[in-house]
């Protein structure tokens, strides 16, 4: 299970950031520690060139420069290939590498942020400088018992790609909540559009969490509500149940097509009927709207909208994170390079060239018209997390997981009681 779960978030942080190549020497830095002070920083990221036309790893690698002119140290890029390591996944390389002191500072994925917090092995960054300035869903997301144990560069929001064009042939407004997203699911469907809702076997999870989580975070007394669930007061399952009935409803009147979307890879499967017409609503995350690789060039009218909610259009987050290894080497060194990769003055480097959502609250993104709507919810702070390192059950992987039981014929009860042994097993160990 714990494989299965990494390799979906690995998938996440692959398609979010871009895994790279082999530790290729002419994109490195060099590696003598012996006339330099180093910090190693293990990523999917190889070192590239300013100009290089991937923009995550050259707005990364800006920041880092700043960080070694300011702090007279060298980043030493030690980088994860599939090919290097076979059957391992990104986040199965992570946890053996931070569990044995191996490098310094890492790039990690939600359910590996819970997994090392929990264990004590990253060290707490709520000291630095920079923390006063973070939003605070980034402090929600990454503290693990009291420990803000990571820190992203940027906020990846997940939320709905959809047709504006077809919605106003057919005299549909954007829907707002799940009864509305049915209606307009029937509309297309009875004008000839058989599958309305283009799907993969990664993200599903966003629609669940979208009806889950809803008033836990915009409203309720959320970390009152999460204690229960980490003392076995309130169940996982209970949350998660109308989103899992939301997703059997859509694939019972076929707006989604569960077989195919089992077996489909994001954004390859679903992007041709998308970009020709044929489909009017697909999911994916923010930085889809700004390649043509993704969604960036589109020849229709296209917004990005929250997922429907009982409070409306709701964007999910999941969050990763740079952290740093308590027992590290380096690890004061790392710290520090942190501080300056996620101060206002890097992040506004690095927002300005990704055009992401920043992690500070004093940093505004630029964002293509297209992603305004989801912007818009995010800055009235309205979202919901996709994932949550205070929770002790990991959220995003395991949804993920059991979504795919469900769209291969489980029922909604068997994908509950799967949650209720998840927890069982982590109250098990507290």
């Amino acid at each position: 299970m714990t494989k299965r779960i990494c390799a979906c978030l690995a998938a996440l942080m692959v398609l979010a950031l871009a895994s790279c190549g082999h530790e290729d020497p002419k994109n490195l830095i060099s590696k003598d520690e012996k006339e330099n002070r180093v910090v190693n920083l293990f990523s999917p990221m190889e070192k590239t060139d300013p100009d290089a036309e991937n923009v995550a790893r050259t707005a990364s690698d800006l920041t880092v420069a700043m960080a070694e002119e300011a702090l007279g140290v060298t980043m030493v890029y030690r980088t994860y290939t599939a090919e290097d390591y076979q059957d391992k996944t990104y986040d199965d390389v992570c946890l053996d590498r931070a569990r044995n002191n191996m490098d310094d500072l890492y790039l990690l994925n939600p359910d590996a942020v819970l997994a090392l917090g929990a264990e004590g092995k990253l060290m707490d960054l709520s000291g630095l400088d920079s923390v006063k300035n973070l939003r605070e869903i980034i402090l929600t997301a990454n503290t693990v018992d009291g420990k803000l144990v990571a820190i992203p560069q940027e906020v990846v929001a997940y939320g709905l790609f959809v047709n504006v064009d077809l919605f106003r042939q057919y005299n549909l407004s954007l829907p707002e909540t799940p009864e509305d997203f049915l209606e307009c699911c029937r509309v297309f469907q009875e004008n000839g559009i058989e599958t309305p809702v283009g799907a993969n076997r990664w993200w599903l999870e966003a629609f669940v969490f979208a009806q889950a989580y809803a008033s836990l975070y915009n409203g309720g007394n959320t970390q009152a509500e999460i204690d229960a669930l980490n003392r076995g007061e309130a169940r996982y399952s209970d949350y998660l149940r109308p989103g899992f009935e939301f997703l059997q409803t859509l694939m019972d009147h076929g707006y989604i097509d569960a077989e195919k979307a089992l077996v489909s890879e994001a954004i390859e499967s679903e992007r041709p009927d998308f970009l020709a017409g044929k489909t009017p609503i697909v999911m994916a995350y923010w930085g889809a709207a700004n390649t043509e690789t993704a969604y960036g060039a589109t020849d229709f009218e296209m917004q990005v909208i929250g997922f429907p909610s009982s409070l409306g259009q709701m964007p999910v987050i999941p969050i990763t994170g740079l952290a740093v290894g308590a027992d590290a080497e380096h690890r004061e060194d790392a710290a520090r390079v942190i501080d300056i990769m996620v101060s206002d003055e890097a992040l506004k480097l690095y927002s300005k060239t990704n055009r992401v959502i920043s992690p500070s609250k004093n940093v505004k993104v630029d964002c293509v018209p297209a992603l305004k709507p989801l912007n818009d919810r995010i800055e009235e702070g309205v979202y919901v997390l996709g994932s949550n390192a205070g929770m002790n059950v990991e959220q995003w992987g395991n949804t993920c997981l059991i979504v795919r039981q469900l769209l291969g014929g489980a029922t909604v009860d068997e994908c509950m009681a799967a949650f209720d042994e998840l927890q069982d097993a982590a109250l098990s160990k507290s």
